[in-house]
């Protein structure tokens, strides 16, 4: 697939507001549009999975392998890592929830319930969603026509928000709330993107610029929406704008922009944890509070940096390698 520059920028700007977001929170700046990071996020994987398989004929075991190689390794490192870190020092870990039974939980994207899903990674609650979203997606992939394929991934989407109304199971409430319907959202972009018209140019400004208001007027006014709408549809605006921008018109590639949303699964995964260990240095080293909330941005964006390209970069090459050696050896042993 042709890279989508927009895409990759996107992705950036949304681990670096989450990671402003929990900055804000844990010292009580006020900067809630953070949180709809998560929403662009969540747009976005659904755009890039209807882009990656339109017109392929991948099969749902190969679909959901990708994944896996893709999400897994890096999201365990980093469950570990936390783990550890609450084993040695409980006390700085606001309501984290560090039991061995959460642990397996988490492992396998099935964490405590609290009020809502509470990994080990407090913002892993994310990728239950997306892995429910990604079987769900798998099981339309048996199918080659792309307008049931559609049809049939958001149909499945949206009868999932109905199912608290038949059982309600914590675990099943949770997992059908309506955020999942911004993923059939990013699936109806990237159809758009793949196979729809032309936007013309006034029509994504005009979508950009009302998607910045409402994000704008949804943090300044404090509103109390459901989330879907509160900063879900902001955050598929704002996608459908810059694709459909990018796709009339070449887009220059920033080296910056674009480091940043290959680091954003990096960014996103660690910033919790490095914020945590360097408020823990700045309580001892004497510096004033005001001056904690830059100093924890910088530091914790440049350690997930650090770990994009120490760790996550050899981990995927490792594992890529891994599974062709042993593709490689399954051909040998039939032929």
């Amino acid at each position: 697939m042709q890279q989508i520059y927009t895409i990759q920028y996107l992705r950036g700007i949304a681990a670096v507001a989450v990671l402003l977001f929990h900055v804000s929170e844990r010292h009580d700046l006020g900067f809630s549009v953070g949180a709809a990071g998560v929403d662009l996020f969540f747009v976005i994987s659904g755009v890039i999975m209807w882009i990656t398989t339109d017109g392929t004929a991948m099969t749902p075991a190969h679909f959901i392998q990708k994944r896996v190689k893709r999400v897994v390794p890096l999201y365990w490192v980093v469950t570990f890592a936390t783990f550890a870190a609450l084993l040695v020092k409980p006390a700085f870990f606001f309501n984290h929830d560090g039991s061995l039974q959460n642990l397996i939980g988490s492992l396998f994207f099935l964490p405590h319930m609290k009020d809502s899903l509470h990994p080990v990674v407090v913002q892993g609650w994310t990728l239950t969603y997306e892995m429910v979203f990604y079987l769900i997606f798998s099981l339309t992939l048996f199918f080659r026509e792309h307008t049931t394929r559609l049809t049939l991934a958001i149909g499945s989407l949206c009868i999932m928000c109905l199912a608290p109304l038949l059982l309600d199971w914590p675990y099943l409430r949770a997992l059908t709330s309506p955020v999942i319907l911004e993923f059939a959202a990013g699936l109806l972009i990237g159809r758009a993107f793949v196979r729809g018209p032309d936007c013309p140019t006034w029509l994504c400004i005009g979508l950009a610029a009302v998607a910045l208001i409402c994000l704008a007027a949804a943090s300044a006014l404090d509103a109390d929406l459901p989330r879907a709408i509160k900063w879900g549809v902001p955050s598929a605006f704002l996608v459908l704008a810059a694709v459909m921008w990018e796709r009339r018109r070449n887009v220059e590639p920033s080296s910056i922009l674009l480091f940043l949303g290959n680091a954003s699964y990096s960014i996103y995964l660690w910033h919790v944890l490095f914020g945590v260990a360097i408020v823990a240095l700045l309580l001892r080293s004497g510096i004033p509070h005001w001056a904690f909330p830059p100093i924890e941005i910088a530091a914790a964006l440049g350690l997930s940096l650090i770990a994009y390209v120490s760790i996550e970069k050899p981990l995927g090459s490792w594992i890529n390698r891994r599974f062709q050696s042993k593709g490689r050896a399954l051909a040998a042993s039939i032929t």
